[in-house]
């Protein structure tokens, strides 16, 4: 295992290092990883700025070629799958899965490069004859901002990490990306920074498409954001991680757009007949939801609202069940672990909260024991602590009064990645009714289904206004998730001569365009 960084086609090292914690043993795994320093950072993004105007005006087939060639390399690694297991804990087939879900989501992209929708051409022509005054020829299409500062997140260290979706959206876009490995898994992002720097050299382009730098200390996120080469930021990871960001982003000279997928409890409807129709199944697949990996999915079902009474008593005396058999799991690092305790310790500790049931108990390092709570709505609405997030394996029900209660409980309550809708026919005007509050409070809502899993594909919208992102209006999966690293510009009267390929008279890279308000192509 290669304990340097790289910047550029350079592998570097320090004298200052540090190693990956396995986290089902809590012991240091045998590479010592450079730390970059803060002038590592500059060259990153210096060289990131100098590739830019020609990754940028790669047109489309070579840069699909180039994340078809990514994704190849990252199946072509070996031992990935086994240091993200000894990095994370996860299983095997988890971690399997992922690498499919990374890969599949880089040739998406691909496809969608060739396709041509993302530059979104639009030409009104010239009207020379118009009165009282004629209009010039304007011709708009969307470039890319710049180089892209991605941080990978602890929660999956291949599909939201370093060829994860934040890069593979803004590589596609056409922009340079200095990530920042996650500190938990650095040979995990060592091998897949490896497998982009080789196809960055299959396909000649300019070494400063891609760097990576590594270490433990906030310092060089800091360092990252506060590049001015640097113009958005992608990150997945907690609330107050993604506050930092965009207190730093915004404090620049120059201000810039950090797309932070931060906080979430995602919210479960029970609809009433569907609760009485089928409470015990609903109750045994939430618990299945809930603690899968441990609970440490951004999209975990951390609250579940439905009217109180003997259906809702019978769902939660079956999930209570369930959920105390539920075996421990390996958290991802001490740190998460710790903090889960003290999230089901203080809710433990809470007014007017009732603990309804406890995982079992396990042996070894940083097992996460799942938690069920139980409040009322009206205590639930008097107390905003009930309503955080507590990221791992434990959820509380909320029993409402009535429908009245429990819309009001969800339009109190924050921005969410997801609303769930368990509902059968006999709910239809009732859910009618709740969905327009769940539209201003999700980026996703879906019913009978859970939250857990998200499919990457054209429609997909894994965001939500505030604290699920720091933007509503994105998206970091899906083929939409390459609009945050886009702008549009406007080419007035330019000679065809220099316009770009993409806006030029004749339409030589065949792009789909709205001509004078028609959709050609």
């Amino acid at each position: 295992m290669d304990g340097s960084f790289l910047i550029g086609s350079k592998s570097e090292t320090t004298d200052n290092t540090f190693r990956a914690m396995n986290p089902a043993t809590d012991e240091a795994l045998d590479t010592d990883f450079a730390v970059s320093t803060t002038g590592h950072v500059a060259e990153a993004c210096k060289l990131a700025d100098a590739a830019f105007d020609s990754f940028r005006e790669l047109d489309p087939e070579t840069r699909a070629v180039f994340l078809e060639t990514v994704a190849d390399e990252i199946e072509a690694t070996d031992g990935l799958v086994e240091r993200a297991m000894a990095e994370s804990g996860l299983p095997e087939g988890r971690l399997t899965g992922e690498r499919g879900r990374t890969c599949g989501q880089l040739r998406l992209f691909a496809k969608l490069l060739r396709q041509g929708r993302w530059e979104n051409v639009v030409v009104d022509n010239a009207m020379p004859d118009r009165q009282p005054l004629p209009r010039a020829d304007l011709r708009q299409r969307r470039i890319a901002v710049g180089p892209v500062a991605v941080f990978g997140a602890s929660n999956f260290p291949l599909a939201f990490s370093v060829a994860g979706g934040d890069t593979a959206s803004a590589l596609a876009a056409g922009c340079p990306v200095v990530c920042k490995g996650h500190p938990a898994h650095p040979g995990t992002s060592v091998l897949v920074g490896q497998a982009i720097r080789n196809a960055i050299k299959k396909c000649g382009l300019h070494e400063g498409v891609f760097s990576l730098i590594q270490g433990p200390s906030n310092d060089l996120g800091k360092a990252l954001v506060e590049d001015p080469r640097i113009k958005a930021v992608g990150f997945t990871g907690s609330r107050g991680g993604g506050l930092a960001l965009m207190k730093l982003a915004q404090a620049r000279p120059e201000p810039i757009p950090v797309y932070a997928e931060m906080s979430a409890v995602n919210p479960v409807l029970l609809f009433p007949e569907a609760l009485k129709a089928r409470g015990t199944d609903l109750g045994k697949a939430y618990v299945g939801s809930l603690t899968m990996g441990a609970g440490q999915f951004c999209t975990n079902p951390g609250v579940v609202l439905g009217i109180d009474g003997p259906d809702l008593d019978a769902f939660a005396k079956t999930a209570a069940d369930a959920l105390a058999e539920a075996q421990p799991q390996v958290m991802l690092t001490s740190g998460i672990h710790a903090n889960y305790d003290k999230g089901v310790e203080k809710l433990t500790g809470e007014a007017d909260v009732e603990t309804l049931a406890r995982g079992a108990e396990g042996t070894g390092c940083n097992r996460g024991q799942a938690a069920l709570f139980a409040t009322s709505g009206k205590a639930f609405l008097a107390n905003p602590n009930l309503a955080e997030e507590v990221f791992g394996a434990a959820s509380i029900i909320v029993k409402c009064a009535d429908m009245d209660e429990l819309k009001r409980v969800l339009s109190e309550m924050e921005g969410q990645l997801t609303i769930t809708f368990q509902m059968d026919d006999a709910d239809m005007d009732a859910a009618k009714a709740v969905l327009p509050i769940a539209e201003r409070k999700a980026g996703r809502i879906l019913a009978n289904g859970w939250p857990t899993g998200v499919e990457v594909s054209y429609a997909m919208v894994h965001g939500g206004p505030f604290p699920a992102t720091s933007d509503p209006r994105t998206t970091s999966v899906g083929t939409a998730a390459i609009e945050r690293y886009l702008r549009p510009v406007c080419y007035q009267d330019l000679p065809d001569a220099i316009l770009p390929k993409a806006v030029k008279h004749g339409n030589p890279l065949g792009l789909p365009r709205t001509v004078d308000g028609e959709v050609e192509g």
